[in-house]
């Protein structure tokens, strides 16, 4: 089902650093300096008579097992008529860094339970972006292992909940043909500038806002 955008529609951007983008916490409608502040930008300079609202909620660190956590303060009591989100890489990022694995049945189990909660205490239309990482450092190429399954997962929901989906790992493939992936994303997961341009294009598109 096509993603409605109605006068008045509260837009809530919920995920890990990625989506956090350097927020400030003392300043709950602060949009951080990532992709929703561009999406936010470009939402109000083509829509203004709609008046559009949105908040942030993305947490650095945070692995799907936080969002679960946090849903009814950060999602459920805010009401939105739009929830997005991205999660997943802090899921693979940990197995290699700390050793602590979320195996990706645990993934799933907690996905689909924040999702089942979103239907069933909102009336949300529901956005879901695809976890991704680049090649660079060489050795996040080993991470493939880990979040591949992640990324089906997310494919799956999307179809089983009816959300609309984001190819965001199949976006930064394409982009990486013509731009080294250093240029999207320096450590190959928190995207540059240009890199969180294309997350907000690949989103407006996936909802049908056309801009180039």
């Amino acid at each position: 089902m096509p993603i409605q955008l109605k006068e008045n529609s509260l837009i809530l951007f919920q995920g890990d650093s990625i989506t956090d983008g350097g927020r400030e916490r003392a300043n709950p409608d602060h949009l951080g300096w990532g992709y929703p502040r561009i999406v936010a930008n470009w939402l109000n300079a083509l829509y203004p008579e709609r008046r559009l609202r949105f908040i942030n909620r993305g947490v650095s660190g945070n692995r799907v097992r936080d969002l679960l956590a946090r849903w009814q303060t950060d999602c459920l009591e805010l009401k939105p008529d739009l929830v997005s989100i991205l999660i997943g890489i802090n899921d693979t990022w940990r197995r290699y860094d700390s050793s602590d694995l979320t195996p990706v049945e645990a993934f799933e189990r907690d996905y689909r339970a924040l999702l089942q909660l979103t239907r069933e205490r909102t009336k949300a239309q529901i956005l879901l972006m695809e976890p991704f990482v680049l090649h660079t450092p060489p050795d996040r190429e080993n991470w493939r292992e880990d979040l591949d399954p992640k990324i089906q997962v997310v494919r799956a929901l999307a179809r089983e909940f009816g959300a609309t989906l984001v190819p965001l790992d199949k976006r930064f493939k394409e982009a990486s043909k013509k731009r080294e992936p250093a240029f999207w994303a320096p450590d190959g997961v928190h995207p540059s500038e240009a890199g969180n341009t294309l997350i907000a294009q690949a989103w407006l598109q996936a909802v049908g806002v056309r801009i180039r």
